[in-house]
């Protein structure tokens, strides 16, 4: 299976990180975004939007994260994909939740904290990050809320909700994320760095 990834996507990361946590061995192609190889007619022929990562077995080719996740977990039996409908149900939940809802606020605050500082792009916009802070603190409550007391998201166990949920926490530091009053987010955000997968495929630099 090969891999086109680019791997300081914190997208590409969750997806590599369930490969290599589930010992799936994968063909690492690396697509260079910031010299533009994402607009390559190659790589638009993989994947018509233009984004990483995307995962071709023979004549599949899956683009989306999550979609890629779910196709990895699903070659063999493991915990991050198990087979009780109730807690796959719930794992659908929070892989929901995250892009619909947590996604985004991390998302813009990476960008205008760190993304543009790295690009030079000018200072980072204050009403853009207002609106993203708020949004950041009414999802940062519900996720600490449901970790009191958890060790994971789902079922007291690593799953694919864990891989999903944490992608969005990669550049929480240099992203300025107002973590400081969520202590079990920030416990289990700790649980998950001290997975192999999730420190071998933590961004350089």
């Amino acid at each position: 299976m090969k891999l086109y990834y680019f791997p300081a996507s914190p997208n590409t990361r969750k997806a590599h990180a369930v490969a290599l946590h589930l010992d799936v061995p994968l063909d690492l192609r690396f697509i260079d975004i910031q010299k533009g190889e994402q607009h390559s007619p190659e790589f638009l022929s993989l994947n018509p939007t233009g984004r990483t990562p995307v995962l071709q077995d023979g004549e599949v080719v899956l683009w989306e994260s999550t979609a890629i996740m779910y196709y990895l977990a699903s070659r063999t039996p493991n915990s991050l994909w198990p087979k009780q409908e109730t807690i796959r149900a719930d794992i659908l939940r929070w892989q929901s939740w995250h892009l619909a809802h947590w996604y985004q606020p991390c998302q813009t605050m990476q960008f205008e904290n760190f993304v543009k500082r790295l690009l030079n792009l000018g200072e980072p916009d204050p009403q853009v990050l207002q609106g993203a802070t708020e949004a950041f603190h009414r999802e940062a409550a519900v996720l600490n809320q449901h970790l009191e007391g958890r060790k994971f998201l789902v079922d007291n166990a690593l799953t694919l909700a864990d891989f999903s949920v944490a992608s969005s926490l990669t550049y929480a530091i240099p992203g300025q994320f107002p973590l400081e009053g969520y202590p079990h987010i920030r416990a289990w955000s700790d649980r998950m760095d001290q997975l192999p997968a999730w420190q071998q495929t933590l961004p350089k630099g």
